[in-house]
Formats: C-alpha cells, structure tokens, sequence
C-alpha cells in the first residue's frame, strides 16, 4: 500500500493550493481528483463565467456607439463563438494546473476516493488503497435544487448546465438575486435574453449593504433585467414548449413564462459518499465538515477546506484556508481568517465589491459608526468611460476612525477592493487611507474622497 505524508481530496483551488503548499514544505503529497482539476471554480465556475461575460461587456459597449462616435450595420452576435472561448480559456488554465502539479512532485491520481478508516481511502475506479499520516479534504459544494422542482438537465437548470449552453433562450427566470445569479442575468441579458430574477429576501444582492444592494438593483432594472423581490418559487410547470413558474408575492401569486429555469439558491457540501463516517469525522447538520480555525476536523490528522466546510463559498477563501491547513500539518503556525473580512466580488453590470462590514452589521456590534458615499459621478475617470452610475461607501467607527467596511457599486469595482481589503487588515484608519496618494485619474481616488469626506475635508464632493 503506498503511503503519503498527505493526501489531498479534491483538486479545486483549495485542494490544489494546499497539495502545492504541503511539497514545499517538504510533505510527499498526492491529490485525488475525480473530475477536472480545477474544479468547479475553473472548470465550471468562476474563470468560464467571466471569460462569457467579457464578451456581454464588448456587446455592451458596442451597443454604446453614439456616445462614442461610431456606428455600423448588420452586427452579428455568435453565443457559440463566446461559449467556444470560454472553453479555450479554461483548457488553458487546467494544462497549466496539470503543469503545477507535476513541477511541484504532487502524485496525481483521476478517481474518487472515500475513507476505509483514519489513515486509508480506497479509490472507486481502481480500488487502490492509499495511505496518510493527514488528509485534506476538498471536495467542495453541489447547488441547491428547488424543494418543488428537481433539475432535468433541459428546462431546470443549475449554473453549471447553463455553462454547457451554446444557444441562449429567448426567455428565462433565475431563481436566486446572489452573484451567481446577477451574474448570468448580466450575461444572458447581454445577449438580448427576457430574464426575470425571482428573490425570496427583499433585495437584489441582499447579503450586500443596503445602500449598494438598492443601487445594484436599481442599475440591473434600468438595463432590462427584471427583478421580483419578496417573492417565493412554488412550483414550475412543464409546458412543452417552456416552463410556468409559479411565483407567492406580498400581494399573491402570479405566473412567470419562459423558455426554462436556472437556480442559483445555495450550495451543499459535498460529503455524501466520502465514508465520512469510516474515519470518525464530525459533520454538522447541513452535512457540512466541522473545523477549528487551522482547518482540523474532529479526528486530528484530518483538516477540511473550501466549501465543504461551508464557512464562505468563495474560491479564495478556499485558497487562504488550504495554506492554513497545509502549515498546520507541517507544525507551522499561520494567521486565522476573519471571514468578515474577506473581500466579495460579483462581476456583473454593475460590478459590486465590498470588504467588512456593512453599516447595519456595524450598528448592531455595537460600533458609534459613521459612513459617507462618493459618487462616480464626480469622478474624472468614470465620466471618460461614460460609466458613472453607482459610488464608494465607507463604514467607520466615528470614535477611533477604525474602518470597519468598504462597499462599492459602479464599473471595475471588483479590481479597487484590494487596497481597502489591506487597510482593513492592518486595522487602519480613515487618515491611513485617506493620506494615502491614489492615482488620478482613476476610479480608485473615490475611495481616497470618501475617506476625506469622513473626516471632514472632502474635495469635490
């Protein structure tokens, strides 16, 4: 039986970081994967998705043609063609993690592996057992199905289906106003599809602040996108020739026609056929792994990281805690995550970003807060790209001028919440942030102004 200092389960960008990390500190590592290393993030998820939704933006642009002086006939729009490059991206970056993983001396093997006990997994496919002094666990998160509608695979349909898709519907409801679902709504939208977005909570984007959670949805309706909040899937009919989506509001029930259904309403940990229960480790109700803050489990040579544990579905999330978990195995110490401040980004039009807390969460942790938005509307840069919809906000606590929380709205925003995410970090302050020198011009010097708006002496606004 061959033997491991660790084995990692599951190949996704917690799995394959933390099998990278355990070679270097000099652990003989294998990683078990029994699909497409990657994982849903690369494969399925995260990289394809924006790749399809560059492509919504250049529509979106070129859609923009007066403003920007130019014009032109008989545009033709190929979904295939954008599905196509999505596809090349991601079949580029797997090469490259395959490459990774054979330069770091990660013994790779293409099967599923489940526990026999502590030490040993056996792999479906060949029936080797293989054998660990520690495991990692990377198995990730399945989506959640409707309770009154299973997926079919052709009319109800999880975002990785949809991802399978050449040809986009005429119409479509996604059930779920969170970042996967905006997200294709966004993209889809790009494409001229009729999309209703169904949300049970009573915003669009409802873990976001209020305030960029109202913006957002206010945004997504203006670009056609038809948002029903407060409101509550209860059943979807087949058709034939689409699907009747019945939908409980605050004022009763109507019906919603389309072409077919994707739900975007949560995950569940993968945990089901892992023999869990072999090795002794502990699950919580929702079948997810149960972890300290250096990713053990309840069976101490065995640590969980990513969605399986369900702390925060984000890719890297699941990224941090593999090298908390790799260190730990090698008798290193490493900082915990705040989860809170973990930056969040959803990629749709508009873009939202957001680190720390929002300004509700900071009123009822019992902060003095004080908070102040800056437009983009005022910002030089915004205006040249005629994409000045949407602003910065600041959370702070008004006694030490701590920031608790950046949340932003607008075009890009995704690539400006590092440097609020570092600050937050490092426990600085609206001076911190505010003396120091952003760029003109660009987007990012709205944060600098809503810093100095909160201390009193903003510029142009």
């Amino acid at each position: 039986m061959k033997s491991y200092d660790c084995i990692v389960i599951g190949g996704g960008p917690g799995g394959y970081v933390a099998a990278v990390r355990a070679t270097q500190l000099g652990l003989t590592t294998a990683l078990i994967e029994r699909e497409a290393l990657g994982g849903t993030c690369l494969n399925w998820g995260c990289v394809p998705t924006k790749s399809l939704l560059r492509n919504g933006e250049v529509l979106h642009l070129l859609s923009k043609g007066r403003t920007f002086g130019f014009s032109f006939d008989n545009l033709e729009v190929d979904y295939a063609a954008a599905h196509k490059r999505s596809r090349s991206v991601v079949k580029r970056q797997t090469r490259r993690i395959a490459a990774l993983m054979k330069n770091s001396g990660v013994e790779v093997y293409e099967d599923t592996a489940s526990f026999v006990d502590p030490h040993i997994i056996e792999l479906e496919g060949s029936r080797t057992r293989l054998r660990a002094d520690n495991f990692i666990i990377a198995t990730g998160a399945k989506s959640r199905q409707l309770p009154c509608a299973a997926y079919d695979g052709q009319k109800i349909i999880s975002f990785r289906r949809a991802l399978d898709m050449t040809e986009l519907p005429d119409s479509a409801v996604i059930v779920g106003a969170g970042p996967i679902g905006m997200e294709f709504a966004t993209l889809w939208n790009s494409y001229g599809t009729k999309v209703t977005v169904i949300e049970a909570l009573n915003r669009a984007l409802p873990l976001e602040d209020e305030d960029v959670s109202i913006e957002a949805g206010k945004q997504f309706r203006k670009n056609g996108i038809a948002v029903m909040t407060g409101a509550v899937v209860e059943d979807v009919d087949d058709t034939g020739a689409g699907v009747d989506v019945t939908v409980k509001t605050e004022i009763g029930t109507e019906m919603v026609s389309a072409d077919l259904v994707m739900v975007s309403i949560g995950f569940i940990p993968n945990t089901g056929e892992l023999g869990l229960e072999n090795a002794g480790v502990e699950t919580d109700r929702g079948g997810a792994v149960v972890v300290d803050e250096t990713m053990q489990t309840s069976v101490p040579q065995i640590y969980a990281i990513g969605d399986v544990t369900a702390k925060m579905g984000l890719a890297h999330v699941a990224s941090a805690q593999a090298m908390i978990a790799a260190e730990a195995i090698a008798g290193k110490s490493s900082a915990s995550i705040t989860y809170q401040n973990v930056p969040r980004c959803t990629y749709s039009r508009p873009e939202v970003a957001s680190v720390g807390l929002t300004e509700k969460q900071a009123r009822e942790n019992g902060y003095m807060v004080a908070a102040a938005q800056c437009p983009f509307l005022a910002n030089g840069k915004a205006l040249g790209m005629d994409d000045n919809g949407g602003f910065v906000k600041i959370v702070s606590d008004a006694e030490t001028k701590k920031i608790l929380g950046v949340h932003m709205v607008g075009g890009h925003v995704t690539e400006m919440i590092s440097g609020p995410t570092g600050t937050i970090y490092m426990e600085g302050t609206l001076d911190d942030l505010g003396n120091t020198i952003h760029p003109h011009p660009t987007l990012s010097e709205a944060i600098m102004e809503t810093a100095h708006k909160l201390s009193g002496h903003a510029i142009h606004i």
